[in-house]
């Protein structure tokens, strides 16, 4: 990346991964045919797309973002021929877990090295409690195997960590389980499978930390119309934020609340940022955010924010690297096992820039300063790389980044995007 560069105009970012996993979930186990505009051709979801595929279900595309399931119901699924693998997709190998816990027929998950590395445990553990016969690899490790014709019983189940995906992963084995199965979380975490399991016309009740449901209904297709990814448009948020004169308006970005910790953290720092033309669509919060160029501050990161931000530290680590003073991050341990250790390799790459920045256990203390040109691993860590791409509009020199080879999991289209807006990325095979 060479050093500076505008960022002006208007984007659409693409479509929201976590919905896009769930809308070919959902879709698959409905009755009746369900159509997803806005689907993320990324190829974490599409490794969800294609693992339904092998299970027997048919679907089309996806075309410009345009899918089409034909529903099989929460029954018509088929043993797949061989192992299903989901390359880099945490979502989908924790997710598929708790939809595979109650079929009929066995089915080994498989993953690519970093997802071989991360933990499986925790999903594990409260599908056994339900009667399910799960195996791991060494240390709660994939590849994941689930026997099938095992009876589920709903449980109700309190979540040791703040996890959206062990969450989603039990309520949706509920759907397989006999009675009720209730999860209680310590901290809000994104609720996109309530409101999409709703949207498909299954009942799903939530108080507070709660959420519960019956086993053995049925879900009725729908037409979902996925918003952009807020995770994906924090990149943008964040580079306009830190270059002088930038104005962006990013388009029908989804604003759950569950999510909208980036938006928080980074007006809490001074940024300068509108929501407006605020809908909703099938069920989720959508609206245009507009971002100008302000001096950021550094600030104390309230605690309550980090799970609504924990896939946005990455991006907001280079935030912290531009503003005055001081940063401080606590309570975000989850990032460690993430695609790789991300405070320890943002830390690495923002040291390298030139950047004090301490890691702790859970968090990291990050001064601002001046960023300096230098080469930097991202560990073939998808944010991470966007991050440091971010971090070239205010350096002094050329920073290049290797290991970029999984950007394509979560965002394909990002260099011509961010070249479009005035971002100078070069991409070397």
């Amino acid at each position: 990346m060479q050093p500076g560069g505008q960022i002006r105009g208007k984007a659409r970012v693409p479509g929201d991964k976590s919905m896009s996993h769930r809308s070919i979930m959902l879709g698959s186990i409905a009755d009746g045919v369900t159509t997803v505009d806005g689907f993320l051709e990324g190829e974490d979801a599409l490794s969800t797309l294609n693992a339904f595929r092998a299970m027997g279900v048919e679907i089309e595309g996806p075309e410009n973002g345009r899918v089409v399931i034909h529903g099989v119901g929460r029954d018509g699924l088929k043993a797949p021929v061989g192992d299903i693998y989901v390359g880099n997709s945490g979502t989908s190998m924790r997710l598929l877990a708790g939809l595979l816990a109650g079929q009929q027929f066995d089915v080994t998950m498989t993953g690519d090295v970093s997802l071989s590395k991360r933990p499986m445990e925790r999903v594990a553990a409260p599908l056994r409690e339900m009667g399910a016969v799960v195996e791991t690899a060494e240390g709660g490790r994939p590849p994941l195997t689930l026997r099938g014709g095992q009876s589920l019983k709903a449980i109700d189940y309190v979540l040791p960590m703040a996890s959206a995906q062990v969450k989603s992963c039990v309520l949706l084995a509920g759907l397989y389980a006999e009675g009720e199965t209730r999860t209680t979380e310590p901290a809000p975490t994104r609720d996109h499978s309530e409101r999409m399991l709703r949207g498909f016309g299954y009942k799903v009740d939530v108080d507070g930390p709660v959420a519960k449901l019956q086993g053995g209904g049925r879900l009725s297709a729908v037409h979902i119309d996925v918003p952009a990814d807020i995770s994906s448009a924090a990149f943008f948020m964040v580079a306009a934020s830190i270059t002088p004169n930038a104005d962006l308006t990013l388009e029908h970005v989804g604003i759950n609340p569950t999510r909208v910790g980036v938006i928080n953290i980074l007006r809490a720092m001074g940024g300068d940022i509108t929501v407006f033309n605020e809908r909703e669509v099938g069920g989720e919060p959508v609206a245009d955010i507009r971002i100008c160029y302000a001096q950021l501050k550094g600030i104390n990161i309230p605690e309550d924010q980090v799970p609504l931000a924990i896939d946005e530290f990455p991006v907001l680590f280079v935030a912290a690297a531009c503003a005055e003073g001081q940063t401080v991050l606590t309570g975000a341990e989850e990032l460690r096992v993430k695609e790789s250790d991300r405070i320890q390799v943002m830390a690495d790459g923002l040291q390298a820039m030139g950047i004090s920045a301490e890691p702790t256990v859970d968090g990291v203390v990050i001064q601002g300063g001046q960023i300096t040109g230098a080469t930097v691993d991202s560990h073939h860590d998808h944010r991470i790389a966007m991050s440091f791409a971010v971090a070239s509009l205010r350096a002094t020199a050329p920073i290049k980044v290797t290991g970029c080879d999984n950007v394509a999991t979560s965002f394909p289209n990002f260099v011509a995007l961010a070249s479009g807006l005035g971002m100078n990325i070069e991409v070397q095979a």
